[in-house]
């Protein structure tokens, strides 16, 4: 987190999966970041209970649940294995992972314009 923090500076907060959970983590983490979601596993205590049910942590396991989806589209579109070797290569092929993903959601964008513009069109028709 250091070298990410070093490189990305306004970084204010930060979250993991529940598996990665580690006293010793929380507090070397809350160092450097003001806010860390770093959720527990099984049946929390209640301090824990307290302080995972804060407004910033609840919205924080939202914004980490948005970046899984993202992680999980972006596999959907080749990017679950990487064949080549190299750093140039996968920098190549996650560049054209993302490209995909985005080309598709760009479509979503026109395809839901166009079928808005026609279903008003059929309404005009029928008025």
């Amino acid at each position: 987190m250091k070298d990410v923090i070093e490189k990305f500076n306004n970084i204010t907060s930060v979250s993991f999966d529940k598996g990665f959970y580690a006293p010793t983590k929380e507090k070397e983490l809350k160092k450097f970041i003001d806010h860390v979601i770093l959720p527990k596993k099984g049946k929390l205590s209640v301090e824990a209970q307290v302080s995972q049910s804060t407004d910033t942590f609840v919205e924080g396991r939202k914004r980490h649940s948005g970046i899984e989806s993202s992680i999980h589209a972006l596999e959907n579109h080749g990017l679950d294995s990487c064949p080549d070797k190299g750093l140039p290569a996968f920098k190549r092929y996650v560049s054209c992972a993302v490209l995909a993903r985005n080309l598709q959601i760009l479509g979503n964008h026109i395809q839901k314009k166009y079928l808005e513009k026609k279903a008003l069109e059929r309404e005009k028709k029928a008025a």
